[in-house]
């Protein structure tokens, strides 16, 4: 006869009440953020019923939700100047369309941060805002401002919100290969660039690693996508826990990839709860999408690589230092995000780490795990370090991966 203590409930009970812990102690020891995203505007709703009821000569627009395919079509058949006319009539929609020429949403999402820059400075003028309010609507407008600069391409913005946007370094068009840095936790509008510990923000992580695949293979046509386009959790809380953002975030993830422009290979590189959404897009991104690398990971809701049911590698790194290995990794009723990414067991190819220093220093420049991270983003495979326990990371990969 079975024991109560062995007994399947008692063994739920005990993992939940684990996570239930480390959560807590992770809260209030920093990692829980204090500041509430604020709920969405109506903007988005307006910009689409414009867009739904205009027309370009005497052709209806097509429907935002269509294919990437239907929507790349739709423009190629009215030319330039016609497209240039929808995205400033309709910038909102224009620049966060998949489909949409590149260069488009980047006039459009350039007209879209102005009326939102606009926006926030009436706020700030505003007698009726509390401290509080006109301290966050300058920060808001310092980063609109910050993402006007002319040497800056934003793929994606939405004000509304915590907010969300992705930018991208290089000739997305013309690019051989693509890497894109899903980020994890609290990232938003406010936290899409940092001026102290720029590496630890999405658009610090893009440059370090734009960077570091220019030196290491100078004549490779590459771009970096910081994506922070979906909506994250705040702190590590019960969002972070489960999965329903992730699952949000992976249907826009997958829509993303599936329309770059051109043939490039694509590398993803998913960082803490970037990884648990990177996991649950992984049997769905489109085949040109050739490496998924975790760093950090509190798992990608699976128990084996292999259930991710994709043909991309897929890589694992951690630092030694890093916090995350303290989360439980499991999953109980919807709760943790299951097995340890780096443990052999696993079976994700294991890379080094080496300098990382910590849960946010993996796109530190000058680094190890930096370096294998840009290795992997051009190709160049025979160059990786691989962790101690996993000698043949590298194994089954032929030359001609790099090009």
């Amino acid at each position: 006869m079975t024991s109560f203590d062995s007994s399947p409930t008692l063994t739920a009970w005990r993992m939940l009440l684990a996570l239930a812990v480390v959560f807590v102690l992770l809260a209030t020891t920093g990692w829980t953020t204090i500041r509430h995203q604020r709920g969405p505007g109506e903007s988005r709703e307006a910009a689409f019923a414009s867009w739904l009821h205009g027309r370009i000569g005497h052709r209806d627009l097509p429907d935002p939700a269509a294919p990437a395919r239907t929507i790349a079509a739709f423009f190629a058949s009215i030319g330039p100047a016609q497209g240039a006319f929808l995205a400033d009539a309709h910038p909102f929609v224009v620049g966060n369309l998949n489909g949409a020429p590149v260069t488009l949403r980047y006039r459009a999402n350039r007209l879209s941060l102005a009326r939102a820059l606009e926006a926030e400075r009436d706020r700030v003028r505003d007698p009726r805002l509390s401290a509080d309010g006109r301290h966050e609507a300058l920060r808001r407008a310092h980063r609109f401002t910050s993402l006007m600069r002319p040497d800056r391409q934003i793929l994606a913005f939405d004000p509304t919100g915590g907010g969300r946007t992705a930018e991208v370094l290089g000739d997305l068009e013309r690019a051989q290969r693509v890497s894109v840095i899903v980020p994890g936790v609290d990232t938003n509008l406010l936290t899409f660039q940092k001026t102290n510990r720029k590496f630890s923000a999405p658009a610090g992580m893009a440059q370090s690693l734009y960077a570091a695949e220019r030196e290491a293979a100078p004549t490779r046509r590459t771009a970096v996508i910081a994506w922070a386009d979906y909506t994250a959790p705040v702190g590590v809380g019960i969002d972070a826990a489960m999965g329903r953002l992730a699952s949000v975030g992976a249907v826009r993830l997958v829509d993303m990839t599936a329309a770059l422009p051109g043939a490039s290979r694509v590398s993803v590189f998913c960082h803490s709860y970037g990884s648990v959404l990177c996991g649950v897009a992984a049997a769905r991104l489109p085949s040109r999408v050739t490496d998924v690398v975790v760093a950090g990971s509190p798992g990608m809701r699976v128990e084996k690589a292999a259930e991710l049911a994709t043909r991309a590698r897929v890589w694992a790194m951690r630092d030694a230092d890093d916090w995350i290995q303290d989360v439980p990794h499991l999953a109980v009723g919807g709760v943790g995000h299951g097995a340890d990414p780096v443990e052999p067991e696993f079976g994700a190819r294991l890379l080094s780490a080496a300098g990382a220093n910590g849960h946010t220093g993996y796109f530190e420049p000058g680094t190890g795990s930096l370096r294998n991270l840009a290795a992997i983003g051009v190709g160049s495979y025979q160059s990786l370090t691989c962790a101690s326990v996993d000698s043949a990371c590298r194994s089954g990969i032929s030359g001609g991966e790099g090009l």
